[in-house]
């Protein structure tokens, strides 16, 4: 077994677990007192980063471990927890790239993270293109139509 503890919390202005319009969002990543503006320094030159945080508010027996349509539209295919990138997961992990809009000091500004305000946010990673993944990206012909709205 394993523990992991928050390095931050997310501070914006969503309190309500919404499925679309996260696009324009503004959110803070404040680092708690554990960590220095060291730990953060240099995080400003990059364009992205990787955040990966607890959906702490999704409760357990809400969990999905069978095969279910997204969003329960049944226009969608029957697909696994881990064929979609819903907040019922197992271990309620969520992982989004954000866009960096600056730095100041432990607090960093982010925009179109989907995550609402108080969630735990486990760890940071800066985007590099050297990690992006190479040729093209596949995907369901379902995924765009659920996801028209997402960022507006």
């Amino acid at each position: 077994m394993f523990s992991v503890k928050p390095i931050a919390y997310i501070r914006n202005s969503r309190e309500a677990i919404e499925d679309d319009y996260w696009g324009n969002i503004v959110s803070t990543i404040e680092l708690t007192s554990e960590f220095s503006e060291e730990s953060v320094q240099g995080i400003e030159d990059f364009s992205h980063l990787e955040v990966i945080f607890y959906f702490n508010q999704v409760k357990d027996e809400h969990i999905q471990f069978e095969a279910r349509h997204p969003r329960n539209n049944k226009e969608y295919p029957k697909v696994g927890i881990f064929a979609q990138r819903g907040k019922n997961r197992p271990n309620k992990l969520g992982l989004t790239t954000v866009e960096v809009l600056k730095r100041e000091g432990k607090t960093i500004y982010i925009k179109g993270l989907d995550a609402i305000n108080g969630t735990p946010v486990l760890d940071l990673k800066p985007v590099m293109k050297e990690f992006a993944p190479k040729g093209e990206i596949k995907q369901p012909y379902w995924v765009s139509d659920l996801m028209k709205e997402y960022w507006e």
